[in-house]
């Protein structure tokens, strides 16, 4: 059963919500001041026709839009859809009573975005590749994805291919793609047990079609070329799987702020570093202490400190930084650090950050609510927020990233 509502905001995954009695509704793919029909369930809605649009509205670059979940802004005008992620950060941090002047949002182009994760499923009409549908588990075939970099989507029909050779399951799998500068990087996951004639299957595919690697699990099956992917002038080999910036375009922007901002420091200490995104960036000018708990990740770093010339020295520690964050005596060591959490961020190591004398900070996240909250532990702990810069690098979605540089005068011993 159909009922009528106006569109009062968007909530903070881009949902259109309507205050009714008794509480709210959530409208996936609608704007504020709209009057929409929606088929509700609770308290969300699947809506059915827009009665009276917002001037805000547009037609959606793809032909998925509103079925695929990968995207939920694709109807709003380009210049409000990106105040509204700007805002996303603006609201995060007010929350946590920080007033900061935050800087307009940079912009994501489409056709950028150079890793995906596709999920698969055999069925009796054939073996179906694409995101899942909005708030579900089925599957939605892609034939167009204006947000990937084009060769990801050329290669749709290649990946169905794959997953074919590489399914051993009646249950959904998942795939993902990253492209790089030798080729596209392939890992699958959970697409069930690999035996030898599979195996064979997936390596001679590999071959033919000129694939950089193909993993199954974490296992190497095949690499015909080594993936490479260059943070800077320097070339790093990831390890299947690993954490790439969704878009080669903002971890350059990110990285930008990062070193303009620790351009004083002489020892710089990365924590959650990855394959070396920054380390490796700021390694030219200063030497760099690298923490993360992904060993792979770790010797991938090292390797490509190893065969870089002229960088200052690159030491790694392995730890997990959500259970032994680095204490405020290892941190005044450092003149400088950066760290780049996952979503849940870093509350513990931001208290210990905050009881530390380390000048410069530069605090990456994916996340405003947690980055906002790190940022008010910071603050009570003598720091001044200089600069926050919002970052586009997942296009129509409501995920927004951020950089925010801090600074506190060192006290005299």
């Amino acid at each position: 059963m159909s009922s009528r509502f106006t569109i009062d905001r968007l909530g903070a995954q881009g949902d259109g919500i309507s205050a009714v009695e008794g509480g709210e509704v959530f409208i996936p793919f609608t704007l504020p001041g709209e009057t929409v029909t929606a088929a509700r369930l609770k308290d969300r809605a699947d809506l059915i026709a827009v009665l009276d649009p917002s001037p805000l509205r547009i037609d959606p670059a793809c032909r998925h839009f509103g079925t695929c979940g990968g995207c939920a802004l694709q109807h709003m005008q380009g210049e409000a859809y990106r105040a509204w992620k700007r805002e996303r950060v603006v609201q995060a941090l007010r929350s946590r009573k920080i007033e900061a002047e935050v800087a307009p949002l940079v912009a994501c182009e489409p056709g950028t975005r150079r890793r995906a994760a596709f999920t698969a499923r055999r069925t009796e009409a054939g073996m179906l590749l694409g995101f899942n549908r909005h708030l579900s588990t089925e599957i939605v075939v892609l034939e167009e994805c204006p947000v990937l970099l084009p060769e990801i989507v050329a290669a749709l029909p290649m990946l169905r291919a794959l997953a074919e050779l590489a399914c051993a399951t009646p249950k959904p799998f998942h795939i993902a793609v990253t492209a790089t500068a030798s080729g596209l990087d392939i890992a699958i996951h959970d697409a069930g047990r690999l035996d030898e004639r599979r195996r064979h299957q997936l390596a001679d595919f590999a071959i033919r079609e000129g694939l950089a690697r193909v993993s199954v699990d974490g296992e190497i099956v095949l690499e015909p070329t080594k993936p490479v992917v260059m943070f800077g002038d320097i070339a790093v080999q990831p390890p299947p799987g690993t954490f790439l910036q969704a878009t080669e375009a903002a971890e350059m922007t990110m990285a930008g702020l990062v070193a303009g901002h620790l351009s004083r420091a002489k020892r710089i200490a990365d924590l959650f570093s990855g394959c070396g995104s920054f380390a490796l960036r700021l390694a030219p000018k200063a030497e760099i202490h690298a923490v993360e708990n992904d060993a792979a990740a770790l010797v991938a770093l090292d390797r490509a400190f190893r065969f870089a010339s002229g960088l200052k020295r690159v030491t790694m520690e392995k730890r997990d930084l959500f259970r032994r964050p680095l204490t405020a005596k290892e941190l005044d060591a450092y003149d400088g650090v950066v760290f780049d959490p996952p979503r849940a961020g870093a509350e513990d190591q931001s208290k210990q950050l905050a009881r530390s004398q380390v000048p410069l900070v530069a605090a990456v996240s994916c996340n405003p609510v947690t980055l906002a909250r790190d940022l008010r532990i910071l603050l009570d702990g003598g720091y001044a927020l200089k600069s926050v810069v919002p970052i586009d690098q997942f296009l129509w979605s409501p995920h927004v990233e951020a950089v925010a540089l801090l600074e506190k005068p060192r006290r005299r011993r």
